[in-house]
Parts: C-alpha cells; sequence; structure tokens
C-alpha cells in the first residue's frame, strides 16, 4: 500500500459543509482504511448490486452501468495487487473505491445515491462475517472427524475418568475424545444458528432513515444471498449484535480448544504419560535437551484469553451507545477480524496435533482397572439388591478405607463381607466393569458404537447445513 502525503488538495465526502481540512490529528484517530480494507471484496461486492439497482430505477443508463462495473473490476485487482494508492482523505474503503471509482469514470460519482457509509459498513461486515463464520464451522468439523478417526482408532481402549482431576470411574477412551467432539458440535452449531441470524440486508437503511430515492432493497439482498432485508432502519445501521454474537461463539470456541489443550498438556507430561505428541506438533526447549513441549496445547489454552477479551471488550463499547450510528461502532472490525484470525490458526493446530499422537493405551488401561474405579458399581449393586444407596455407599467406603489403611487387597474385604460376597468380586472383572453402564451415552464399551452413529450423523447433518 502507498502513501502519498502530497495530495492533500483532495477533497474530504464532507468538505462543502467544512472551511477547514482535516487536522492530522483526526485522520491518525479517525482512519480505518489501515485495517478495513480488509473488507474490499465486500465493499465492491455490495456496490456491483447496488449499481445494477441503480440503472433498474433509472439512476443509470446501461452504458453507465457498464463503466461503473469495469471501474468496480479494475478497482478490485489495484488492491489485489497491491498497487493502490491511498490519499490522506480515504478515511476507509468505502472511501476509496468511491474516489478511485470516480476517477476512472465520471459515472462513478453517482454510486452513493441513496446509500451512506453506515448501511455500507453494515453490509460489508455482514457479507464478511458470514463468509468468515462458514470457514471456521468447516474448520470446526474437520476436528470433529479427526477425533471420530482417533475413536475409531482406539477401539476398545479405556482410561480413568476423572473428576476434580481425581481418578473416578473407567471410560472408554473414545468415550472421552467424543466428549470433547460433542462440545465441537455445539459450537457448530451456534456458528450456523449466528449465521442465520445476521442473513440481514441493511442496504437501503442510508444514513439511518432510509431513502427518498425508490431504492430496490429486495433485488440488492437478492443479488448480494441475503436471505431476506432490514426491517427499521435505525436499527439497520446501528445494530451489531451479529458482531457481538460471532465473538461470543468464537470465544466459547476457544474456551473448548483450551480444555482440549490443558488436557494434552495434562496427559503427555512424564507423570501421566498417556500420549505421546509428534515431534512435527511438539517443539524443544533450548537449553534441556531431553524437553518436548506441547506448545500447540498452550497456546490454544493462553489464546482463549484473548478471545474472551475481544467479546467483554467489544460488549463494553456496545453497552452505551445512543442509536442509531456512531463512530464507535469502528471498533466492531478489529477484535472481530482478530478473533477470526486466532481461531483460524488454532483450529488447524489442534487437528494436526490430535491427528498425530499416539495414546498410551497400555498404561492408561493399567490404572482404568484399578478396584478402586469399580466402587460405585459396588453401592449401586447394594442398591439394587434393597439398600438404600447412602447406606450402600457407606459400606463401600468403609471398606476402601480399611483396603487402604491396611493394605489388603479391596477384593479380598469383598469377598468376606457380609452385603457383598464373591458375587460382588465378580464386577472388578475387566468385562462387568467396563460394560457395566446401561443408561444412554453412558461410558459403556457396549455403547460406544451407537455414540459413534450418532456423531457420525451430525457431522453429516451440519455439512449439509453448510
Amino acid at each position: 500500500m502507498n502513501q502519498n502525503p502530497d495530495k492533500n488538495e483532495n477533497k474530504s465526502l464532507w468538505h462543502g459543509r467544512f472551511l477547514e481540512q482535516s487536522a492530522d490529528e483526526l485522520q491518525q484517530l479517525n482512519n480505518s482504511i489501515s485495517y478495513d480494507i480488509r473488507l474490499f471484496s465486500q465493499d465492491i461486492e455490495g456496490s456491483r448490486a447496488h449499481a445494477k439497482m441503480l440503472q433498474s430505477i433509472g439512476v443509470y443508463s446501461e452504458g453507465e452501468l457498464s463503466e461503473v462495473l469495469f471501474a468496480l473490476d479494475q478497482v478490485e485487482e489495484e488492491i489485489r495487487s497491491g498497487s493502490f494508492e491511498v490519499l490522506p482523505t480515504d478515511e476507509d474503503v468505502h472511501t476509496y473505491v468511491e474516489r478511485r471509482i470516480t476517477e476512472i469514470t465520471p459515472s462513478g460519482a453517482r454510486l452513493h445515491t441513496g446509500r451512506s457509509r453506515n448501511d455500507q459498513v453494515a453490509t460489508d461486515l455482514r457479507l464478511w462475517t458470514k463468509q468468515a463464520l462458514t470457514d471456521v464451522a468447516r474448520m470446526a468439523i474437520s476436528l470433529q472427524r479427526v477425533l471420530l478417526e482417533k475413536v475409531i482408532e482406539v477401539d476398545g481402549a479405556v482410561l480413568p475418568g476423572y473428576t476434580h482431576l481425581q481418578q473416578a470411574q473407567p471410560v472408554p477412551l473414545g468415550h472421552h475424545l467424543l466428549a470433547h467432539g460433542w462440545a465441537i458440535s455445539r459450537d457448530v452449531e451456534r456458528l450456523l444458528q449466528a449465521i442465520t441470524r445476521m442473513d440481514v440486508s441493511p442496504l437501503g437503511a442510508g444514513a439511518m432513515a432510509g431513502s427518498s430515492v425508490p431504492l430496490d432493497v429486495d433485488s440488492v439482498a437478492k443479488d448480494l444471498h441475503f436471505s431476506r432485508v432490514f426491517d427499521n432502519s435505525i436499527d439497520a445501521v446501528s445494530d451489531r449484535d451479529f458482531v457481538a454474537d460471532a465473538l461470543y461463539v468464537l470465544a466459547l470456541l476457544g474456551v473448548h480448544l483450551s480444555r482440549i489443550g490443558e488436557e494434552v498438556i495434562l496427559w503427555s507430561s512424564t507423570e501421566f504419560g498417556y500420549v505421546e505428541l509428534s515431534d512435527s506438533y511438539s517443539t524443544g526447549s533450548s537449553m534441556m535437551p531431553q524437553k518436548k513441549n506441547p506448545d500447540i496445547a498452550e497456546l490454544a489454552r493462553g489464546k482463549s484469553g484473548r478471545l474472551i477479551g475481544n467479546l467483554a471488550g467489544f460488549l463494553a463499547t456496545l453497552k452505551g451507545l445512543p442509536l442509531a450510528y456512531n463512530k464507535d461502532l469502528q471498533e466492531d472490525k478489529e477484535p472481530l477480524f482478530d478473533a477470526v484470525d486466532t481461531i483460524l490458526k488454532i483450529l488447524p493446530a489442534v487437528t494436526g496435533m490430535i491427528s498425530t499422537a499416539t495414546f498410551q493405551v497400555e498404561e492408561m488401561r493399567e490404572q482404568a482397572l484399578s478396584p478402586y474405579l469399580a466402587t460405585t458399581d459396588l453401592a449401586e449393586w447394594l442398591v439394587q439388591r434393597g439398600m438404600p444407596f447412602r447406606e450402600a455407599h457407606a459400606v463401600v467406603g468403609g471398606l476402601v478405607a480399611r483396603s487402604l489403611s491396611e493394605g489388603v487387597a479391596l477384593a479380598d474385604l469383598i469377598s468376606m463381607d457380609e452385603n457383598l460376597g464373591e458375587e460382588a468380586v465378580a464386577l472388578l472383572k475387566p468385562e462387568n466393569l467396563l460394560n457395566s453402564k446401561k443408561t444412554h451415552g453412558s461410558a459403556s464399551l457396549g455403547k460406544l458404537d451407537e455414540q459413534i452413529k450418532r456423531f457420525e450423523k451430525k457431522i453429516i447433518s451440519d455439512e449439509d447445513q453448510l
């Protein structure tokens, strides 16, 4: 991008009202083209649709429309190639595009008929965000598919499930991985819902009250592939709910990726020894030769705070704004762009990390088959024979305490207990321990195939919506 400070004679869009040029300090604070140039494709797409509509209502002749569309194509190519020149008066991408089109053809001066930068930027940002969230959703589904592949790959593997980071009950490894998969599935749902809510065309709302020119807002919405048009012109230009929606969905997706990262960090430690990360998705130490660090997992965990900050900051920007448009709304783009860029870096890295990871299934299985992890099943066994659960809990808890304090095998104490006996000892056998759960969606090897089918069906359904 070239800057040309010598062309200060170029006039601003509001020069008619003002007798003095804008101060440099104002321009430094006010201008947003350094980052909203990112919307150039959407701005030009919206301008094409607007120009065609203007021709249909008689503002442009067919020849003038051809000139404007040619000019829009040329400007788009200039921006893509990096050959465009920004002037100090090019406050934003809209100003630049309009100024440059008018230089190419005099007909460009009428392109702004019936349009304000207020409804223009709202349109551009909706178009950009719809596509960005679609890209994120596709990438999130790729992560789901990798999780599913791992579930199938580790068929039969089990590990201790945890609550309070203490070993709780044995679960299939696939069941644990799908727990993360279902969380990501909800993120995909939220992405799709956010896209649906933002699928509204604001063009025609003007600065805030609409236009006296008989614009065909429906045709513009159709050309831009919006499913509907705005119902209230003030709301159309001041609404940034869709940005907050996007930031929330991306922040929560980041939180879910952070939780995956936290478990990978724990599981790859020597103390856990549950997973070995690929060298290609790990880093080393500049000082300690033996180290293999889970940096992807740590960055996924760390960057979730950045995503949360983008959401919180933008909500604070919105909370006190009167209707309709205010310049504060210029602060919508940088947090949104940053959140999308951040999540689009995290997702493929986490996906690659998981796809290349090796689970240490023997270590997991050895810990999962600890007899102490069968104690809930023992208590429920007593309940099914008429004992109140709290009493059953106390009976089994007492045996655990004796086993730990006296160094006696829990199985021996169970076999000697008058309430339990040899029949209950059978619950400690792996084939019983790992298939004891009967309820829908439970952590049983026998239930896992049903869950896999439901999960795969959900992925296909979400892909169809995309």
